[in-house]
């Protein structure tokens, strides 16, 4: 009964009071490209007002619990901000899943 309370009275980022596991890092490290340009592209489509701080946190809130313990600070921000995007019609499956493969092209990763 105490897990079905904490999954329909806690959202997903609130973990405060369970077990983790492993130890939070908490140190201070230097950001990846990737998550330097993720964080510039989240604050570009805020000040334009395309995507706002509330949709973005509504956004990890719902990715729920199962992928958002398998994604980085900023894994979980991107795939907030793709959501969003795609549920306002701004870009489409297609269009992602193109661009994604022309980066991968260029960075030599397959897909």
């Amino acid at each position: 009964m105490e897990d079905t309370h904490r999954l329909v009275t806690h959202l997903v980022n609130d973990i405060g009071g369970t077990s983790a596991g492993e130890p939070v890092n908490i140190s201070e490290h230097p950001l990846l490209p990737w998550e330097k340009r993720c964080h510039a592209l989240l604050d570009v489509l805020d000040y334009h007002k395309i995507v706002n701080t509330e949709e973005k946190r509504r956004g990890t809130e719902e990715i729920g619990s199962e992928m958002a313990a398998k994604l980085t600070y900023y894994e979980k921000w991107i795939v907030s901000c793709a959501n969003c995007l795609l549920q306002k019609r701004i870009l489409t499956p297609d269009e992602i899943g193109i661009k994604t493969k022309e980066i991968a092209l260029r960075h030599g990763v397959t897909l």
